[in-house]
């Protein structure tokens, strides 16, 4: 019997292809969308992504990471001296303008590492080495963002070649894989005493500090004896990347856009199903009423209905998903747009999928149960 429930589906091949290709679109749209949204929030979070330490030390109204309020030198000082922490280090962060050698100007974040130990510099290097930072005017450049830069030049920038913030000499010594910025603007990594060279000269530089717990000590308790002792605002990694994403959704429409767009691919997906399978049940009602009249139960036919509608929503599913992947594989080529995919998106959208399928399926299910068999035999 569910070898013919699936003759019977295939055979309108209009309907069937309109199934699949409503199920197709309204797939792919929620999967595009869920991964271009995770991708810009991945984008917001690059610093910290970037970075990667366990414990980040802020201004106290500083909400979220690409949010710079200098703190004092002597905040360092104190941070160290809270008890539990294996080490702190300065970390600086600033927007900056770059000229290139045909004169343009281009606008840069500038990261300072500390000097000493160069860590918060990236760790995946493509062309060059982290120490490399020690030479004089060093800098490095991530890979996305020097691509940026040659777009600007006359001459195609690599590792050797110098260009100039606010009138000193940087030059590249490297160049490493980071996640892009949200900005758009290329990531350039320098020594934190060079960083602050390099930038006109403020009472306060240090952007953040970067904190390593002692082995053993809680991530959270550190950070709530920090704030209590220092007066500063500590995160963890994973609070700080939730604190700037919510910030986002509280200061921007950028939320707003994209599940305005993902609720219209459910609500194409639940309309045009809807309606199509509802259209070739009553069609089949002739056939439904014979097989009834056979002796086929009322729980037989909403099996039939629910591989039906299942099939078709498990193949649409399957053709959308594939090609979000596929727009989402050609976006990492060309480096935009974002575009990140964890397993969550896809299983959402099965889950909205199959919802869409059984409530295609409930409608059918009460038209045929409310058939009577012998309706099939009048004329």
């Amino acid at each position: 019997m569910f070898l013919v429930a699936i003759k019977m589906l295939v055979r309108d091949r209009a309907k069937y292809l309109m199934l699949i290709s409503a199920l197709s679109f309204a797939s792919l749209l929620m999967t595009q969308q869920c991964g271009i949204f995770t991708g810009l929030m991945r984008w917001t979070t690059a610093t910290l992504l970037n970075t990667n330490i366990p414990v980040w030390v802020v201004d106290p109204n500083v909400e979220q990471v690409n949010e710079v309020k200098p703190m004092r030198d002597t905040d360092l000082a104190r941070v160290r001296s809270v008890s539990g922490i294996s080490w702190a280090l300065p970390f600086y962060f600033s927007i900056q303008q770059a000229r290139l050698y045909n004169g343009k100007f281009k606008s840069i974040q500038l990261h300072g590492v500390d000097s000493a130990t160069l860590i918060g510099a990236p760790s995946r290097m493509i062309k060059g080495k982290i120490e490399d930072l020690w030479k004089s005017d060093a800098v490095i450049i991530d890979e996305v963002g020097i691509k940026k830069l040659n777009k600007e030049s006359n001459k195609k920038l690599d590792v050797g070649d110098t260009f100039d913030i606010n009138d000193h000499e940087a030059r590249i010594v490297g160049i490493c894989k980071a996640e892009q910025s949200f900005f758009g603007y290329p990531f350039v990594y320098t020594t934190y005493d060079r960083a602050i060279a390099f930038t006109p000269k403020t009472r306060r530089n240090l952007s953040y500090v970067l904190v390593q717990p002692m082995p053993g000590v809680d991530h959270k308790q550190l950070v709530n004896r920090i704030e209590s002792e220092t007066g500063l605002k500590a995160y963890t990694e994973e609070d700080f990347f939730w604190s700037t994403v919510r910030w986002f959704f509280k200061n921007t429409g950028i939320p707003i856009s994209f599940g305005t767009t993902i609720i219209l691919g459910f609500i194409v997906g639940i309309a045009v199903s809807g309606q199509t399978f509802y259209s070739f049940i009553l069609e089949n009602l002739g056939n439904l009423g014979a097989l009834k009249a056979m002796g086929a139960s009322n729980s037989l036919l909403r099996k039939m209905l629910l591989l039906q509608a299942f099939l078709v929503g498990l193949i649409g599913y399957g053709i959308g998903v594939g090609l979000a992947s596929a727009f989402g594989f050609m976006a990492l080529k060309k480096a935009q747009p974002p575009f990140f995919l964890p397993y969550q998106i896809p299983l959402f959208t099965l889950g909205v999928i199959l919802f869409i399928c059984a409530f295609s399926a409930f409608l059918g299910i009460r038209k045929i149960s409310k058939l009577e068999a012998a309706e099939v035999f009048r004329a």
